[in-house]
């Protein structure tokens, strides 16, 4: 049996962390995902996912992921059933997640991207990249193989 989900979508709100009785992190989120496809003349439609991690996971995501950011989440659909405060069954579907990743890269505030004009080491982002020369050869750098080399593996 196999039970594995991979969505990538936008945090509809901050991750809210909590902890067990025991103090083991739990964080909740949605995330909002774009359906592939859209029929001929309608709009793209997007499904709302309820997003479950724990421990590690939870604590990472309560850390470094907001309202708006991409994420890519591995996990697994967990049904609950619950009742209501009226006493009513209730079924809710959620994805357990084993794993969330990065969709984006860090947006530099309102333009939403990334800053590419960030330095990283002696070389920064906007400045274009060359690559090594190659080493000047000449017809003299080669030698003619034959066949009958005893030194050659095949």
């Amino acid at each position: 049996m196999l039970n594995h989900i991979v969505l990538m979508g936008r945090l509809t709100r901050d991750p809210e962390l909590r902890r067990t009785g025991s103090g083991v992190a739990v964080a909740s989120f949605t995330l909002a995902v774009d359906r592939d496809y859209t029929a001929q003349g309608q709009e793209k439609e997007t499904d709302f996912v309820d997003i479950v991690a724990w421990r590690n996971t939870a604590e990472f995501v309560s850390k470094y992921f907001a309202k708006g950011r991409m994420a890519v989440v591995t996990g697994r659909l967990q049904i609950r059933n619950w009742q209501d405060k009226e006493g009513n069954k209730r079924r809710s579907a959620e994805v357990v997640a084993d794993n969330v990743y990065f969709g984006d890269s860090k947006r530099d505030g309102a333009s939403g991207g990334f800053d590419q004009s960030q330095s990283y080491g002696a070389q920064s982002f906007n400045q274009s990249y060359q690559a090594p020369a190659a080493p000047a050869t000449s017809a003299n750098d080669f030698a003619m193989l034959m066949d009958d080399d005893p030194e050659l593996p095949f």
